[in-house]
Protein backbone atom coordinates (compact mmCIF):
# COMPACT_ATOMS: atom_id res chain seq x y z
CA UNK A 1 0.00 0.00 0.00
CA UNK A 2 1.35 3.14 -1.10
CA UNK A 3 -0.40 6.58 0.13
CA UNK A 4 -0.97 9.45 -2.12
CA UNK A 5 2.17 11.43 0.11
CA UNK A 6 4.44 8.69 -0.69
CA UNK A 7 3.35 9.12 -4.85
CA UNK A 8 3.90 12.74 -4.43
CA UNK A 9 7.71 12.51 -2.78
CA UNK A 10 8.73 10.14 -5.53
CA UNK A 11 6.92 12.03 -7.97
CA UNK A 12 9.16 15.39 -6.97
CA UNK A 13 11.92 13.81 -6.58
CA UNK A 14 12.06 13.30 -10.17
CA UNK A 15 14.23 16.59 -12.27
CA UNK A 16 12.33 19.38 -13.12
CA UNK A 17 8.80 18.13 -11.95
CA UNK A 18 6.56 21.00 -10.65
CA UNK A 19 3.73 19.83 -8.61
CA UNK A 20 0.30 21.66 -9.07
CA UNK A 21 -3.59 21.12 -9.54
CA UNK A 22 -6.20 20.72 -11.73
CA UNK A 23 -9.86 20.97 -10.83
CA UNK A 24 -9.52 20.25 -7.29
CA UNK A 25 -6.74 17.56 -7.57
CA UNK A 26 -2.73 17.46 -7.29
CA UNK A 27 -0.91 17.10 -10.66
CA UNK A 28 2.29 16.27 -11.59
CA UNK A 29 4.38 18.01 -14.40
CA UNK A 30 7.65 18.16 -16.37
CA UNK A 31 8.14 20.73 -19.42
CA UNK A 32 4.33 22.21 -18.68
CA UNK A 33 2.89 18.95 -19.44
CA UNK A 34 1.28 16.64 -16.32
CA UNK A 35 2.63 13.07 -16.20
CA UNK A 36 0.63 11.78 -13.12
CA UNK A 37 -2.06 13.15 -11.67
CA UNK A 38 -4.73 11.91 -8.86
CA UNK A 39 -8.10 10.50 -10.81
CA UNK A 40 -10.81 10.31 -8.29
CA UNK A 41 -14.03 8.51 -10.24
CA UNK A 42 -16.48 11.00 -11.96
CA UNK A 43 -20.58 9.88 -11.58
CA UNK A 44 -20.40 8.22 -14.56
CA UNK A 45 -17.05 6.43 -14.38
CA UNK A 46 -18.68 4.75 -11.27
CA UNK A 47 -21.81 3.95 -13.38
CA UNK A 48 -19.69 1.96 -16.14
CA UNK A 49 -18.76 -0.53 -13.05
CA UNK A 50 -22.24 -1.54 -12.89
CA UNK A 51 -22.09 -4.63 -10.25
CA UNK A 52 -18.11 -4.91 -10.47
CA UNK A 53 -15.96 -3.95 -7.74
CA UNK A 54 -14.87 -0.06 -7.65
CA UNK A 55 -11.11 0.10 -6.87
CA UNK A 56 -11.28 2.38 -3.33
CA UNK A 57 -8.90 4.76 -2.09
CA UNK A 58 -6.84 7.28 -3.99
CA UNK A 59 -6.25 6.32 -8.01
CA UNK A 60 -3.07 7.79 -10.02
CA UNK A 61 -3.30 8.34 -13.67
CA UNK A 62 -0.24 8.01 -15.40
CA UNK A 63 1.31 8.63 -18.79
CA UNK A 64 2.81 5.95 -21.05
CA UNK A 65 4.37 6.41 -24.34
CA UNK A 66 1.79 5.08 -26.66
CA UNK A 67 -1.02 2.45 -26.60
CA UNK A 68 0.95 -0.19 -26.92
CA UNK A 69 3.00 0.41 -23.94
CA UNK A 70 -0.48 0.51 -22.19
CA UNK A 71 -1.44 -2.59 -23.39
CA UNK A 72 1.69 -4.05 -22.11
CA UNK A 73 2.08 -2.25 -18.60
CA UNK A 74 -1.52 -3.72 -18.22
CA UNK A 75 -0.67 -6.92 -19.70
CA UNK A 76 1.85 -7.59 -17.25
CA UNK A 77 -0.28 -8.31 -14.34
CA UNK A 78 0.99 -5.78 -11.74
CA UNK A 79 -1.35 -5.32 -9.04
CA UNK A 80 -3.19 -1.75 -8.93
CA UNK A 81 -2.91 -0.89 -12.50
CA UNK A 82 -5.86 -1.02 -14.45
CA UNK A 83 -8.04 1.08 -16.64
CA UNK A 84 -11.73 2.13 -17.47
CA UNK A 85 -13.78 2.57 -20.47
CA UNK A 86 -13.11 6.59 -20.44
CA UNK A 87 -9.23 5.95 -21.26
CA UNK A 88 -9.71 4.26 -23.79
CA UNK A 89 -7.70 5.30 -26.85
CA UNK A 90 -5.50 7.08 -24.34
CA UNK A 91 -1.88 6.75 -23.79
CA UNK A 92 -2.39 6.54 -19.85
CA UNK A 93 -2.86 3.94 -16.98
CA UNK A 94 -4.82 4.39 -13.95
CA UNK A 95 -2.75 3.03 -10.66
CA UNK A 96 -4.92 1.97 -7.26
CA UNK A 97 -2.48 3.09 -4.59
CA UNK A 98 -3.41 0.57 -2.01
CA UNK A 99 -3.01 -2.61 -4.30
CA UNK A 100 0.31 -1.14 -6.25
CA UNK A 101 4.00 -1.93 -4.95
CA UNK A 102 6.13 0.59 -4.41
CA UNK A 103 9.00 -0.04 -6.77
CA UNK A 104 6.12 -0.60 -9.22
CA UNK A 105 4.61 3.11 -8.94
CA UNK A 106 8.36 4.48 -8.89
CA UNK A 107 8.97 2.70 -12.71
CA UNK A 108 5.29 4.05 -13.74
CA UNK A 109 6.41 7.58 -11.96
CA UNK A 110 9.69 7.48 -13.82
CA UNK A 111 8.26 6.12 -17.17
CA UNK A 112 5.59 8.51 -17.33
CA UNK A 113 8.45 11.33 -16.26
CA UNK A 114 10.30 10.25 -19.79
CA UNK A 115 7.27 10.95 -21.73
CA UNK A 116 7.48 14.16 -21.28
CA UNK A 117 11.06 15.00 -21.29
Amino acid sequence: MVTLDEAAELARRLPETVEGESRGNRTWSVGGKAYAWERPFSKADLKRFGDAPVPDGPILAIRVGDLAEKEAVLAAGRPGFFTIPHFDGYAAVLVQLREVRLPDLEEALEDGWLVNR
